[in-house]
């Protein structure tokens, strides 16, 4: 029988930690190595427990879960965090993938989804829930659609009805490179000419 993957809890309120700790004991293949409050004691706690998965809240003293995840990343990087919160702030969640987080889950989520979590991450797979999911591709395409401060000159330019060339005179730039900006202009505002690039940004207030 394969040895049962070691969890630290980490969160401020009593209850949920404890809560937390009766509920993954009923899992045979897990086992809690140890339930704390705060993120200084989290990162001492860690270094002599050596846990496999760390679940834990962002919202701390002291040291937030964040700068929590930052730190296990670099000190102990074997070990896998599951952020386990009740915000889901869309740059919350970046910074806690960013800095290393393998999950994210909002306090309210199924046990089994729980379960599921920690036992996916501990094999070396990542998973957040499907409205942590949602959240992170629509910031995806929100940024991959916003608008350059080069594309917003040549919009500006595009609406006075200028044809590539003279964009190209007033951007200081060749004739190609300024085709280039409109065709990515056209594809962000996912119009098919100039025309509709203009009223689609009047539309949408830009300018």
């Amino acid at each position: 029988m394969s040895e049962p993957i070691r969890i630290l809890i980490v969160d401020d309120h009593p209850v949920v930690r404890d809560g937390l700790a009766a509920m993954l004991a009923t899992q045979p293949d897990f086992a809690v190595a140890g339930a704390v409050g705060g993120g200084v004691e989290a990162l001492r706690l860690a270094q002599a427990l050596r846990p496999d998965v760390v679940l834990l809240d962002i919202e701390m003293p002291e040291v937030d879960g964040i700068a929590v995840t930052a730190a296990l990343r670099t000190e102990q990087p074997t070990a896998r965090v599951i952020v386990f919160t009740a915000f889901d702030r869309d740059d919350q969640i970046l910074r806690a993938l960013q800095a290393g987080a393998q999950g994210y889950l909002l306090k309210g989520t199924e046990r089994d989804q729980v379960f599921r979590a920690i036992r996916a991450v501990h094999a070396g797979q990542s998973l957040v829930e499907p409205v942590i999911a949602a959240k992170l591709i629509r910031r995806v395409r929100e940024e991959a659609t916003a608008l350059t401060a080069r594309e917003r000159q040549v919009l500006a330019l595009l609406a006075r009805g200028l044809p590539n060339k003279q964009i190209a005179r007033e951007l200081g730039c060749t004739e190609r490179t300024a085709k280039f900006h409109v065709s990515s202009l056209l594809s962000k505002l996912g119009v098919a000419n100039r025309t509709q690039a203009a009223a689609a940004a009047r539309e949408r207030g830009m300018l």
